[in-house]
């Protein structure tokens, strides 16, 4: 049987929800909702009530203190997390964090070597990595179909209204790349490696918020590969693909491309086929959101295995690490009208 592993979650407002149904389906694996906290006692005991889960704390020091946890799942605010997670791999506690992993690249890095010099895992919840289509994409890479990869576009674009459940973004200073640039530039990492250089321009095409809207980013991988990588929550053509990932690949042998409705196309030997890259749908999923809910149960059940195999996570804090440094270097590029290297 596997190894029983209790689980403790904070943050029970908007997202947090798909991480409990994640880790509720996945009880049969192993996985244990001990116990929640949320600092507003009202979301915090309406979790316990749904997910009927025997502890709840408004406290996150009060539930290391009194719960026997085997790993920490944190879905706060970006803004909060860094004190949590420093408090519970100061308790011993392996854990899991929501993307994007920190506020600055500084703050991740002093959380990255915290659970290295504590011998902690600490692993980024970078769930897009794990979506259906994108792990198919994936394997056609890794098996060579297309042969050598040397160029992508990789696009997030929707008009989406993320304001009506995540208002707090309106306020956000640096948003559109912090929030989805950090998903398209992991994939660009995923399927092509690390960055040598990259440029940016970002766009604010809604007056009223606080930070950028829309970003275009131009990326050197070290193998050669240049990629295209973009993400919106301004886009206004119809159909609106919201939440779908289109993705292009180009390599030496042939492409595959990732089309609206997880329709899939690979050209390989001069022939093309199709392939259907939809996602399945859980019961408590719903579209369109099932492609990400998904990629949580799929994620969770990633961190799962590898917590009671002793195993690294596919997205570890020294792998996102790299991430947070793109995202940086757009910002900064952005700023600069100039290329910028990633500082890893």
């Amino acid at each position: 049987m596997a190894r029983t592993i209790r689980i403790g979650l904070i943050g029970c407002g908007f997202f947090a929800r798909n991480h409990l149904n994640a880790w509720k389906q996945l009880a049969p694996e192993g996985a244990v909702l001990a116990a929640v906290c949320d600092s507003d006692a009202n979301k915090g005991h309406a979790a316990a009530r749904d997910f009927g889960i025997g502890a709840v704390y408004a406290d996150a020091a009060e539930m290391l203190a009194a719960e026997r946890l085997d790993m920490v799942d944190i879905v706060t605010q970006v803004r909060a997390r860094r004190p949590l997670v420093e408090m519970a791999l100061r308790a011993g506690v392996p854990t899991i964090v929501q993307k994007p992993f920190g506020s600055t690249l500084t703050e991740c890095s002093a959380m990255t070597e915290l659970s290295r010099s504590l011998s902690i895992p600490l692993a980024v919840h970078e769930n897009f990595r794990f979506q259906l289509p994108m792990q198919k994409v994936r394997e056609i890479l890794v098996t060579g179909e297309i042969g050598t990869p040397n160029w992508a576009r990789i696009g997030f674009r929707t008009g989406y209204n993320v304001y009506a459940g995540q208002p707090y973004l309106l306020t956000e200073e640096k948003f559109v790349i912090n929030d989805l640039g950090t998903h398209v530039l992991d994939l660009a990492r995923f399927f092509l490696g690390e960055v040598d250089c990259l440029g940016a321009e970002t766009q604010k095409r809604r007056p009223d918020l606080a930070g950028e809207d829309t970003a275009t980013m131009l990326l050197r991988h070290k193998s050669g590969a240049v990629s295209v990588v973009e993400c919106t929550y301004q886009a206004r053509r119809l159909p609106d693909l919201f939440p779908e990932i289109l993705v292009e690949i180009e390599g030496s042998e042939g492409a595959v491309v990732v089309k609206g409705g997880y329709r899939m196309e690979v050209t390989s030997g001069g022939t093309l086929r199709t392939l259907d890259a939809t996602p399945p749908l859980a019961s408590w999923m719903e579209r369109p959101w099932h492609v990400v809910q998904d990629s949580v149960l799929r994620a969770c059940a990633h961190f799962l295995a590898c917590l009671q195999g002793g195993d690294s996570a596919m997205t570890a804090a020294s792998d996102n690490l790299k991430t947070v440094a793109l995202c940086d270097a757009a910002y900064a590029a952005a700023a600069t009208r100039s290329l910028i290297a990633p500082r890893y």
